[in-house]
């Protein structure tokens, strides 16, 4: 689970002005946080079929925000794919 702290650091670094946290760099960048600590929960627990339905439903979501930028701002989509490491 994110903590408070991690998630006002990843708002902070991935926000695009002062207060935001409803922006799609904001939101790719917390989906991501939560889908490596998910992932790494499955690599021990590889029966939870529950937690991996809602890895799934995630990364559907990520997915749809990612898109969603790619049509919006091409450059904006590059740059959070560079700053976050996702391979697209």
């Amino acid at each position: 689970m994110i903590t408070k702290e991690k998630k006002t650091e990843l708002i902070n670094a991935n926000a695009t002005h002062e207060g935001d946290t409803g922006s799609p760099e904001v939101q790719i960048a917390i989906l991501t946080q939560r889908i490596a600590e998910l992932t790494e929960h499955l690599k021990v627990h590889h029966k939870d079929n529950h937690s991996r339905q809602g890895l799934f439903m995630m990364i559907g979501k990520r997915r749809r925000l990612l898109d969603y930028l790619a049509r919006k701002d091409i450059e904006r989509y590059r740059a959070v794919i560079a700053k976050l490491g996702i391979r697209r």
